[in-house]
């Protein structure tokens, strides 16, 4: 089974490091970059053994019958991996945070 990210997906990882470092989220920009690469790490190993749901039809623009899996960085934020599944593929399609897309879920 493969994970691949659509390149919306990896400019959005690109533009969250900057956004994590200007916000002050983390001190360091090298801190920032660590955080999101090991997010991006956890999503491409373990992506296929997390537990998936239906996508509610609000993220229906971003794919047809989409899922989505949680994974919980910190206590503070949880992010929402939301996929297309074909063919032994797993296709990030779009991801979003708590902190941005709890209330449509």
């Amino acid at each position: 089974m493969r994970v691949l990210l659509t390149k919306e997906v990896k400019l959005y990882f690109l533009e969250l490091i900057e956004l994590l470092y200007e916000k002050d989220y983390f001190g360091f920009e090298d801190a920032a970059f660590d955080y999101v690469n090991d997010l991006i790490r956890d999503i491409t190993i373990s992506l296929p053994r997390k537990l998936k749901k239906k996508a509610p039809s609000y993220f229906d623009k971003y794919g047809k019958e989409l899922h989505y899996a949680v994974y919980k960085k910190n206590r503070n934020t949880q992010w929402y991996v939301f996929f297309q599944y074909e063919n032994g593929i797993y296709l990030v399609r779009y991801i979003g945070n708590n902190h941005s897309i709890s209330q449509y879920l």
